[in-house]
């Protein structure tokens, strides 16, 4: 069975391992300090600097609905796309296919790899933190770099 990394050149396979760790390291903390978390983007710049992206749907709304923060997200890496190599967005989901609550990182590079990775986690009983399950890794949706 062929990977993604097959086709993938090494600053890619680098850039998407890398952007993963940051983007799940960040959920996990969201997830031990608050038990929840909204959805979140990050990018690798042109340079290879990972940085967070803010994308607030509404800046007077608090509580903006997830949809919302989601499209933001894809909006504005969308708009930085020529000055980044990979963009992650992360959302905190219900998979149906693992029956549960999950971390869900959409991972796409500009030269063309698209991936959706799982963690599924449960809480622990009486706020005793998160047990995290086995990751799991399929083709993802290109959304920032879609195919023309």
């Amino acid at each position: 069975m062929s990977s993604w990394r097959d086709g993938a050149s090494a600053q890619a396979q680098a850039d998407l391992d890398s952007l993963l760790n940051v983007a799940l390291g960040f959920a996990q903390r969201q997830l031990a300090k608050h038990a929840e978390f909204f959805p979140y983007a990050a990018a690798v710049r042109a340079d290879g600097q990972t940085e967070m992206v803010a994308a607030p749907p509404d800046p007077s709304n608090d509580r903006p609905a997830s949809s919302d923060v989601v499209a933001a997200c894809i909006s504005e890496l969308r708009a930085r796309r020529e000055q980044i190599r990979a963009a992650a967005l992360v959302a905190d989901v219900t998979a149906a296919e693992l029956g549960g609550d999950a971390v869900e990182v959409s991972l796409e590079h500009a030269e063309g790899p698209a991936l959706r990775v799982l963690l599924p986690y449960s809480k622990r009983r009486f706020g005793r933190g998160v047990e995290y399950g086995q990751l799991r890794a399929m083709n993802g949706t290109k959304r920032v770099w879609p195919a023309t």
